[in-house]
């Protein structure tokens, strides 16, 4: 594997302290979503499915706002955005005290109004790396996100089970505050010094169309797949009363991960993001062959899981170049959004399978609905390029 251009663009100014300090960012909102679970079943004694409630409503507010704080990032800067980050950690903060009711409504506000610090990184990233080395700029966030699943739920549970769900969601609090608090003081450029952007911004019809959908749809089909592979291999194990080591499953399915990230950034001819998405969706299929038997489970995982870092490297790379410089947050913002939408989207089919026939169906559906949603995106591809051969 050639590590150089890692290292060239690790040398870039800026990046490597960019890339540390969006680490640290990234792991409070990845505690969120299990803590929060935690919270509602153990706490407020309401079961899983008023915590499913409160994860749904947390997911839609997501989705919403997040090309809105994309849109506000272009028109008003980071710093008015970050400055939003009051509102965010005061509701985590104050989160222990709430009823579940009320923890409801405002988990879905909350959602609209957070800091979008996964897109953040992106369009940081785009502003101080030349575009021919962004592939492997990218690969390296997508591992650095990977790193944040990591961290970040684990340290949530640990919290939680060791003092309360109350200190564990005060503490991700605190954690957002601060690192939006760093990120206000540092200000990190969001436009290359190439970018043109007098003028407005160009009207989303000019743009938002033919091989931008499909850069926006491969992620939602990237977490619509992942989702309902988490789904099915958390039911496998629960089922086979091996529950303990999904730790260890996940491990393996973020290492996967960033494995396949580093292979997909050096190298210099790519495929695109919908063949990438196609292959995840494709070696999910046969995924229910290990269900029952841990390692079994864990090495059929690591194929598809290979190809999720560089599926998600190639749509940003794909938003990066052909969003316009002035809407460059409202598109990674949508990018969330494709994100967020995917898991809402692959959590309950996946799961509907589960319970009509057992994991192994789970892994297929997610799989069959993978490769459709794909297709999608190669037909909206060949679209684009017909209607530019004609013009």
């Amino acid at each position: 594997m050639n590590l150089a251009p890692f290292r060239s663009v690790l040398a870039l100014p800026g990046v490597r302290p960019l890339m540390l300090l969006m680490l640290f960012a990234r792991i409070p909102p990845t505690a969120a979503g299990v803590t929060v679970t935690l919270h509602v079943v153990t706490t407020l004694d309401k079961g899983y499915a008023a915590a499913g409630t409160v994860g749904f409503a947390t997911m839609v507010g997501l989705g919403l706002g997040s090309p809105l704080m994309g849109k506000l990032v272009d028109s008003k800067g980071l710093r008015f955005v970050l400055a939003l980050s009051l509102l965010e950690g005061a509701f985590w903060v104050t989160a222990p005290l709430m009823d579940y009711y009320l923890l409801l409504v405002l988990a879905f506000a909350n959602g609209l109004v957070a800091v979008p610090v996964m897109s953040i990184g992106r369009q940081a990233l785009t502003a101080i790396v030349p575009e021919p080395q962004r592939r492997p700029a990218f690969s390296l966030d997508s591992i650095s996100v990977e790193l944040s699943f990591m961290v970040g739920p684990a340290a949530g549970v640990l919290i939680a089970t060791k003092y309360s769900t109350g200190t564990a969601l005060i503490v991700i609090g605190v954690a957002i505050l601060t690192a939006s608090a760093v990120l206000f003081l540092v200000n990190p450029v969001l436009l290359h010094e190439d970018d043109v952007t007098e003028g407005p911004p160009p009207p989303l019809r000019q743009w938002l169309r033919g091989p931008m959908i499909a850069a926006l749809i491969v992620p939602f089909g990237a977490t619509m797949v992942l989702s309902g592979m988490e789904i099915s291999a958390i039911a496998s194990l629960e089922r086979s009363g091996q529950q303990s080591w999904l730790g260890l499953v996940f491990v393996v399915m973020c290492a996967a991960s960033a494995l396949g990230g580093l292979f997909y950034g050096s190298l210099k001819r790519v495929p695109t993001g919908v063949f990438l998405l196609a292959c995840m969706a494709l070696l999910e299929i046969p995924v229910g062959l290990g269900d029952g038997n841990v390692w079994l489970l864990a090495l059929a995982l690591i194929p598809m899981n290979l190809a999720c870092a560089p599926t998600i490297t190639a749509s940003s790379e794909l938003i990066a170049k052909n969003a316009p410089p002035t809407a460059r947050g409202l598109a990674l913002g949508l990018q969330g959004s494709a994100f967020t939408f995917g898991v809402a989207a692959g959590q309950p089919l996946a799961g509907l399978a589960v319970d009509h026939s057992g994991p192994p169906l789970g892994f297929l559906v997610a799989g069959l609905a993978g490769l459709l949603v794909a297709g999608v995106g190669w037909v909206l591809s060949r679209q684009r390029q017909a209607v530019s051969s004609t013009s």
